[in-house]
């Protein structure tokens, strides 16, 4: 479990067809072999350590539904250890689970913040609403407008100094995480028939199929 807050920014050292070895410095600290790392947003396990990198193996599916494929030598990339029980929640809850890849369609420059346009898979912006929820390689924002195909997000001079999403441009991949309760609540709308209204869910009814107890 993660929270969307990045802890540093990495550099790829080696990239293999299902293996990175990545450049770190305040991650490293207390870290283990087997421990969970997100890279990008997408949550992989400590292989193996050195004194200023470690490695992650990454499975054919995980390639498939992210951008970690197209990641080369030098490359940049946001890196957060997992949540540690009683810790701060500072972003949203992030499973690193990436749903899909969406492409970066415009950056628009806002005063201090940056205006980032996202197309994403049709399938994802049902979970997409305004002011809802969404992790961006890793990054937990807040979305801002929502249309049929894209989402909008702003990004703060914080989140430009301190991510790689400053580095995006237009036709860049992202990994996209959807708010994990809206996962939960689409499905529950699709198995009670109900549409998800003030007055369709009630914590009866979240009771009643397994979601609250």
């Amino acid at each position: 479990m993660f929270t969307g807050i990045v802890e540093e920014i990495g550099i790829i050292r080696e990239a293999e067809a299902n293996r990175l070895v990545i450049m770190g410095g305040e991650v490293l600290q207390g870290m283990e072999p087997g421990d969970s790392i997100a890279v990008n947003g997408v949550c992989l396990t400590v292989a193996s350590l050195s004194d200023d990198s470690f490695s992650v193996g990454i499975m054919p599916e995980t390639l498939h539904r992210t951008n970690l494929g197209e990641l080369h030598y030098g490359d940049h990339v946001n890196l957060e250890r997992a949540l540690a029980m009683g810790g701060r929640i500072g972003g949203h809850l992030v499973l690193g689970h990436v749903d899909d890849v969406g492409r970066i369609v415009s950056v628009t420059p806002q005063e201090e913040a940056h205006i980032v346009r996202i197309a994403a898979p049709a399938q994802l912006m049902s979970y997409i609403a305004e002011k809802g929820f969404i992790a961006v390689d890793g990054v937990s924002l807040t979305s801002i407008a929502v249309d049929d195909f894209s989402f909008s997000v702003s990004l703060v001079a914080y989140t430009i100094e301190h991510t790689i999403l400053a580095e995006k441009r237009p036709g860049s991949a992202v990994n996209l995480e959807v708010d994990v309760i809206a996962r939960y609540l689409k499905r529950l709308s699709e198995k009670t028939g109900q549409p998800l209204t003030r007055s369709g869910v009630t914590f009866d009814l979240l009771k009643e199929y397994g979601f609250t107890q």
